[in-house]
């Protein structure tokens, strides 16, 4: 079964980057449709980027133009590299197969206003 570990969050201005990093173990990523989710308390997880060998890449409106995900496959580690950050992408950062599995523990991103 494939597992995820999620690392790169931390705190930032708003306007500032951050790079969220998801190593894989148990799986390719070079062969899944991968995604990168946030969740804040009291709502659900939210897709804001995807990876797939099929289609590509796919962004959330809101993130679309700052977000870009992307993926090493030597490494079987999908990336997110994250700019012109605002205070409403506060959240914690998970990242998971698009057919669903186990989740890992996430990585908390705050932006400051």
């Amino acid at each position: 079964q494939v597992q995820f570990v999620e690392s790169g969050g931390g705190l930032v201005q708003a306007g500032g980057s951050l790079r969220l990093s998801c190593a894989a173990s148990g799986s390719t990523v070079s062969s899944n449709a991968i995604g990168w989710y946030r969740q804040t308390p009291g709502k659900q997880r939210e897709l804001v980027a995807q990876i797939s060998p099929i289609w590509g890449t796919r962004y959330a409106d809101s993130v679309k133009g700052r977000f870009t995900i992307s993926r090493d496959n030597a490494k079987n580690t999908v990336y997110l590299q994250m700019d012109k950050l605002k205070p409403e992408d506060t959240a914690v950062y998970y990242c998971n197969k698009l057919s669903g599995g186990s989740w890992g523990q996430g990585t908390q991103v705050t932006v400051s206003s």
